[in-house]
Order: structure tokens, then C-alpha cells, then sequence
């Protein structure tokens, strides 16, 4: 019986031939070992006994999940079905392990182990012990409030924050630029709050670390709490997170960020081991500062350069200092002076005679000479040039942001399981920790080539290949059609990871 238009069927084989769709995803079971993260998850996570899955057996179920393209639980089912896969990661489950202590492994299972991951039932169970019901009852109707993470989520933290230490260790880097910004994660769940943009989501506060590509601190939140709700804090966490090796710290933010006590912070060397923190944020355009800008001198006004292909180009923008301080500062004799910078770029489309008062326009405006110009402030305690601080704070807006798309798009984040928060702070969490463990494929496994690549291309090179799994040689082989251009992709990045699981 004809199946569709053309001459081929589909049928189901009657005996497992060891096939899989996913030859390339072993290899970041290398690299999960080579980091050390299976004795991470059970030391820090601690929220399975001795039955079941193990917190680490979870844990990466979780990010295998995200890593294939999964973004609900149920979807572990298909990733279970693929038998060539499981059949490896049964293999590197008891990778180390006398053979006196591998039974012990199914005896955890009280009616015998049928499955390699999780049932969805059991990762829905698992998510249920990161919340605790009594956050819930400190809720006030109408007020930004942040549930306090329980032991267990923060010991996914601290798995965050092991896999940062590992990369750091193999690709040391001196400083630590960190980009501060909250991202929304629009939700139909009943008990999601609407956000500033009238409607329901979430918005988790993410600090991004600019040199390495890694998250280094989340924070899960409700739709309603503001981007600014005690940065501070948030940033202190991420100074805590940081691995040995950073020794300077640059910090940027959109206008969220612009809080006098962060920046006093920043600016008075208060961290102990960091001493004066750098920082450009965006400042808020208010009258007050619109009135300074306007006062500025043609002639101090200059065009804002960037660099393309080894060539400085004109980027249509200028900047100039502009003498400004907030009345917040001012009032005070121990107040903080910092740099207040203006760039103001001609709009393309002048506003027709008479109609200029009409407009409504997502950003500030300024009338020069008859020539309207949107107006950006940004507020810094550096010395650069002008020109250069203006790009090195709009680089901030393209990677955060391109690190936010591939967070709900590429990877899980953007479909949240469940009402409860914090279950869905701790799926949220393990999206993260998928994210920086594929930022460390790409950047120190994959090679140069692979470093800003985006998920898909990732997928399509080395995750969703077919192969077949066979065993020989009392080892298994993963097979790939010969002559096949991922090949030695796969051999040269698990010769990186062995070297990385070298002991130093």
C-alpha cells in the first residue's frame, strides 16, 4: 500500500540495530567527564538518595536534552528511543568503575533499571525538589519579589560554577568583562506575572562574560520584577562566581544598570578582591541631562569609529563629554564625579515641518540646527578615548543578545515546564549549564573555526550525524559512512578533550 507521492516507505525495524541519529553527541560525554562534572552535580546537588537516577545522571539528561534541540521534558521519550546513543552512554556510565562496583549502579533501581534516561515522569519529580512552597508564602500581590533558591539550587550554582572554573583552567583569561541584562521568557502558565510589555512572562537576570562566552550567573525571575531590582546584589554574586585567574574586572549594563549605589560600588574599589571595578552604563536621557547635551559646542562634537577588517570607518554616530551631574550626587559633599558621554546620530527620515511635536519615537530626541538627532547618554569611571568606549559599550548589546536567542531559541529556555518556580528556575539553570558546556566545545574543542557559530550549525556538523554503534576489540565503535567530511572533526575534538582530562 503507496505510503505518499513517491516510491519509498517508511516501516519500523523489528530488532535494535544499534543506529543512531545522534553519532557527534558522544563526544560531549567527554568532554562532561574530562570537567569533572558527573562528581560536581553529586557533590553540590544532593537531592537523589541512593535509588533512581543519580543527581549527575539527571543533570545530564537535562543538558543532552537541550543540546539535541529538545524544549519539553516528554521529549526525553525520543531521545530514549535512540538506541545507538544509549547504548554508549550505558557504556560511559560505568567508564572507571571496577566491575565489583557496576551492579551497584542497578541496584539503585528497586524493580530493575528499563531505561538509560529519565522517564519524564521521574525528570518532572526530580525538577519538584527545587522549589520550596514556603518563597510562595512570602509573596506580596503587587510587589517585585525574588524567591530565596533552596540548597539544591544552589548547588546547581555551584555546578555553574565548577564548569567555569574548568574553562578558565585550560584557556586562562586575565579579565572578565560582564554584561548584565535581563532577557523576557514570554509563558502561558497561569502563575506567570505580566512583565513591562504587558504580558506574561519571565525575566531572569543573566551576567555574561564577554571573553570566555559563559554564563556566569543567573538569576530566574517573575515577569514583573524590573531589570534594576537589586543589581547589586546579583553582581556580588557574580564577582563571587568568577574563577581564580580573573584579575581585572569591566562591567557594562543597559540603562537598568544605571543605580548610584552599583556604581559607587564599582567606582570606590569596595570588592576586596578586585579592588575598582570599570564600568560603562547607559544613562538614563532625562530632561536634565537633554538640557547638557544641548549646551555642548559643535565643535566638541566628533565622529565615532570602528574597526572593519583591519580599517577604521566613520559609524554615522558622534560623541562628546558632557558636563552633567545628577542631583542625586550632587546633593552630596562625598558624591562620586564620573564621565557623562553624549552620541547623537542625524535620523535618516526628518520629521515633515509641523509635525516633529507629533511624533512618537522609542528613544530620546534633539533638535541641532534644525536637524533631528536620537540622543544615547552613557556613563563610565574609564579613561579611553571616547570613540573606543562607545564601541566596546555597544559590543555589549550584540553578544548578550545573541547569547539571549540562542538561550530560548537554540537551547530550552524559551518553554518553561511548569507553574511552580522553582522548578522552572532549575530548568532554566540547566539550560545554562548546556550553554557554557557548548561554549566550551566550541572554544576549546571545535577550534577557532566553530567559536561564534550558533547552535544549529554546531547540530548540523558534528551533533546530528547517523551512525552505528557496534562493539569489537572489547570496546564499542561509533561508525559514521566513510569519506564523511565530520569525521575528522570528531577525531580532532576528542584528542583536545583528552588533553584537557590530562592531569596538569
Amino acid at each position: 500500500m503507496a505510503q505518499g507521492v513517491l516510491p519509498f516507505q517508511y516501516e519500523e525495524a523489528k530488532v535494535d540495530e544499534g543506529s543512531t541519529s545522534h553519532a557527534g553527541l558522544p563526544v560531549y560525554l567527554d568532554l562532561f567527564e574530562a570537567f569533572g562534572l558527573r562528581e560536581s552535580f553529586d557533590r553540590h546537588v544532593g537531592a537523589r538518595g541512593g535509588q533512581g537516577f543519580s543527581d549527575s545522571q539527571m543533570g545530564l539528561a537535562f543538558i543532552l536534552l537541550n543540546l539535541v534541540g529538545g524544549d519539553c521534558i516528554d521529549d526525553l521519550d525520543v531521545l530514549e528511543k535512540d538506541a545507538g546513543f544509549c547504548r554508549v552512554l550505558r557504556k560511559c556510565e560505568v567508564h572507571r568503575l571496577a566491575k565489583k562496583r557496576r551492579p551497584a549502579l542497578d541496584k539503585r533501581f528497586r524493580r530493575g533499571r528499563s531505561r538509560t534516561l529519565p522517564s519524564p515522569s521521574s525528570a518532572f519529580r526530580y525538577l519538584a525538589c527545587f522549589h520550596d512552597p514556603e518563597q510562595e508564602k512570602l509573596r506580596l500581590p503587587g510587589r517585585a519579589f525574588t524567591p530565596s533558591p533552596n540548597l539544591r539550587l544552589r548547588g546547581l550554582y555551584e555546578v555553574n560554577r565548577d564548569l567555569t572554573a574548568s574553562v578558565q583552567l585550560h584557556n586562562p583569561e586575565p579579565v572578565a568583562t560582564l554584561d548584565t541584562d535581563a532577557t523576557l521568557v514570554e509563558s502561558g502558565k497561569e502563575e506567570a506575572l505580566h512583565c513591562y510589555k504587558h504580558f506574561k512572562a519571565y525575566q531572569p537576570l543573566n551576567v555574561y562574560w564577554f571573553e570566555q562566552d559563559l554564563v556566569v550567573h543567573s538569576e530566574f525571575r517573575d515577569g514583573n520584577v524590573p531589570a534594576g531590582h537589586e543589581q547589586l546584589r546579583v553582581f556580588k554574586d557574580s564577582l563571587d562566581a568568577l574563577p581564580p585567574g580573573v584579575e581585572k574586572v569591566r562591567m557594562r549594563s543597559d540603562t537598568a544598570g544605571y543605580q548610584h549605589d552599583l556604581l559607587r560600588y564599582c567606582d570606590s574599589g569596595e570588592n576586596e578582591r578586585f579592588g575598582r571595578i570599570e564600568f560603562a552604563v547607559s544613562c538614563d536621557v532625562t530632561a536634565q541631562f537633554k538640557a547638557a547635551v544641548s549646551q555642548v559646542a559643535e565643535d566638541d562634537w566628533h565622529p565615532v569609529f570602528r574597526e572593519e577588517r583591519g580599517e577604521m570607518v566613520e559609524t554615522g554616530r558622534e560623541w562628546a563629554e558632557v558636563c552633567f551631574v545628577p542631583a542625586k550626587i550632587g546633593r552630596s559633599k562625598k558624591g562620586l564625579e564620573y564621565r557623562y558621554l553624549a552620541t547623537r546620530e542625524a535620523l535618516k527620515q526628518q520629521a515633515l515641518p509641523g509635525m516633529a511635536d507629533q511624533l512618537s519615537l522609542p528613544f530620546q530626541t534633539l533638535d541641532f540646527e534644525e536637524v533631528r538627532y536620537k540622543i544615547f547618554g552613557v556613563v563610565t569611571n574609564m579613561d579611553r578615548a571616547g570613540s573606543d568606549l562607545i564601541v566596546r559599550h555597544d559590543q555589549r548589546c550584540g553578544r548578550s543578545e545573541q547569547a539571549h536567542s540562542a538561550m530560548k531559541g537554540d537551547l530550552a529556555g524559551g518553554k518553561l515546564p511548569s507553574g511552580d518556580f522553582g522548578e522552572n528556575a532549575a530548568w532554566w539553570t540547566f539550560m545554562i549549564l548546556a550553554y557554557n558546556l557548548n561554549a566550551a566545545m566550541k572554544g576549546l574543542a571545535l577550534g577557532q573555526g566553530f567559536r561564534r557559530r550558533r547552535m544549529k550549525a554546531v547540530r548540523f556538523h558534528l551533533i546530528d550525524l547517523p551512525g552505528r554503534v557496534t562493539r569489537g576489540s572489547r570496546r564499542l565503535k561509533v561508525r559514521l559512512a566513510e569519506g564523511h567530511p565530520s569525521f575528522p572533526l570528531l577525531l580532532s575534538a576528542r584528542l583536545n578533550i583528552l588533553e584537557l582530562a590530562a592531569p596538569s
